[in-house]
């Protein structure tokens, strides 16, 4: 069994602390100044609001993935709550696709933000589901071909961009009080 002193340990996280720090804290000023002020925030109980907690805490330390996959599972569930909430019990097992469709045509969300979640649903799809090598959504694609490459961005910093995003909307549903 491998003994790790507990000096160690925290050597290891004082100096991944300092190493990290200042992105955190510019994400952290970023969540600050897109957070909607005022008012009251609902969410359909603990485990959405455990969504959009994570979600925010996991963008702060850098941990993209995370952010977009619990990101768009808060918005997905949100919303199914927003319609099971209004007697659209029809809406209980739809995919995320339908439910921002539904979204759209009640005016629960702009024509701009059915479009940036639609984007942003087929960015996670790539992410939390197998894509064959180069296929056009993997990470791997959008790094080497079209506008990723122009711009020279490496893979890490397309998924930032794409948490970054998912961080906005989510926001920006919080705000508008779906629920």
């Amino acid at each position: 069994m491998n003994q790790i002193s507990d000096a160690n340990l925290a050597n290891w996280l004082r100096s991944e602390d300092a190493k990290c720090y200042e992105g955190r804290l510019s994400r952290l000023k970023f969540l600050a100044e897109q957070t909607p002020t005022g008012g009251y925030w609902a969410f359909d109980g603990l485990t959405g609001k455990y969504l959009f907690e994570e979600a925010r805490y996991c963008f702060v330390y850098g941990q993209f993935l995370a952010t977009i996959l619990l990101g768009i599972a808060y918005l997905e569930t949100t919303l199914a709550a927003s319609f099971y909430a209004s007697g659209r019990n029809d809406l209980q097992r739809a995919s995320f696709s339908r439910l921002l469709d539904e979204a759209l045509s009640e005016g629960l969300i702009s024509v701009d933000e059915h479009q940036e979640m639609n984007r942003v649903r087929n960015e996670r799809n790539a992410y939390g589901h197998y894509r064959r090598p180069l296929h056009e959504e993997s990470i791997e694609s959008r790094a080497f071909k079209g506008e990723a490459f122009e711009r020279d961005e490496l893979p890490y910093d397309i998924i930032e961009g794409d948490a970054t995003a998912v961080m906005r909307l989510l926001l920006r549903i919080v705000g508008k009080g779906i629920l």
